[in-house]
């Protein structure tokens, strides 16, 4: 947990504006989240995600309004989204059988709790009857939704703020994810929803190696099925075609081109390459710290 907390603190001071946490850190994100940011004065803390299916959106709204009053401040982002049929369904043990649906629901019911409404809502998935048994946040918590398929890029620009991404490449974000879900807040009349475009990256001279570490990072990802669609939609074989990885000009090009493909924010997933970790990350961090700066 210390880690977690110096983390934190560190990229604040190296002027970092967000700083995402995956699922698993620290066993639950959010724990590490609300003693970080009692740490921390400004930088947003997000989760990239928090899974849906083992936690039902009345809990998951009181569990943020409890980081929220811990934190002491604003600045805490909830991304959720389904997560994928082999954790939900072989390892939980629960039914994968229509996730677009279960999470519009999810969030439809989530959004309403945490902006301090009374939730009356039966739905095929998810029933809630929350009453005056919802905390509502002392500040306001932004939701995103992690969405790669058509119903939910509409849910995220429809209900969400938007969304945050994994493994869509830049082409991706252009063509499917940044239209479909800027035309659906548009449809009824919300602002521009954030696209959080989250990939692995590393400054690196040697490209070669590079992605070879880059596919031994994210080798968990190239047999799930979600991924593959994204990727292919991106013109990107596996997850280690997608990362951004290269010399200082070319990691700064690649990021460049996120965010002229449609991405509001880029979540750097910094990984290290050869021997030196420490030093390979610090490069890495260097070149982002210079470019928020």
């Amino acid at each position: 947990m210390d880690m977690v907390v110096a983390q934190a603190k560190q990229a604040e001071a190296d002027g970092f504006t967000s700083l995402w946490y995956a699922s698993v850190v620290t066993g639950d994100p959010l724990v590490a989240m609300a003693i970080a940011g009692r740490e921390t004065s400004r930088i947003e803390l997000g989760t990239a995600v928090l899974q849906t299916y083992p936690c039902h959106p009345l809990l998951q709204a009181n569990r943020v309004a409890s980081v929220v009053d811990a934190m002491g401040r604003a600045g805490l982002t909830l991304g959720i989204g389904p997560s994928h049929a082999p954790l939900i369904r072989d390892v939980y043990g629960l039914s994968y059988d229509h996730p677009g649906r279960s999470t519009e629901e999810y969030l439809r019911i989530l959004t309403a709790l945490l902006r301090g409404d009374t939730v009356d809502f039966d739905g095929d998935d998810w029933t809630t009857h929350a009453n005056s048994r919802a905390a509502t946040p002392a500040h306001p918590v932004p939701v995103l939704v992690a969405a790669l398929g058509p119903r939910l890029l509409r849910v995220a620009g429809e209900v969400a703020d938007g969304t945050v991404l994994w493994m869509a490449p830049a082409r991706a974000i252009e063509t499917h994810i940044a239209p479909k879900v800027h035309a659906a807040a548009s449809a009824v009349g919300r602002p521009p929803p954030r696209i959080v475009a989250g990939l692995p990256v590393a400054v690196h001279d040697d490209e070669t190696e590079a992605r070879i570490a880059a596919a031994a990072h994210a080798a968990a990802y190239a047999a799930m099925e979600n991924y593959h669609r994204i990727l292919e939609i991106g013109h990107a074989a596996t997850p280690a075609d997608a990362a951004i990885v290269g010399n200082e000009s070319s990691v700064r090009a690649q990021l460049q081109a996120l965010l002229d493909a449609g991405a509001t924010d880029i979540w750097a997933a910094v990984f290290p390459v050869g021997d030196d970790r420490t030093a390979s990350r610090r490069r890495t961090t260097d070149l982002l710290s210079e470019l928020v700066s």
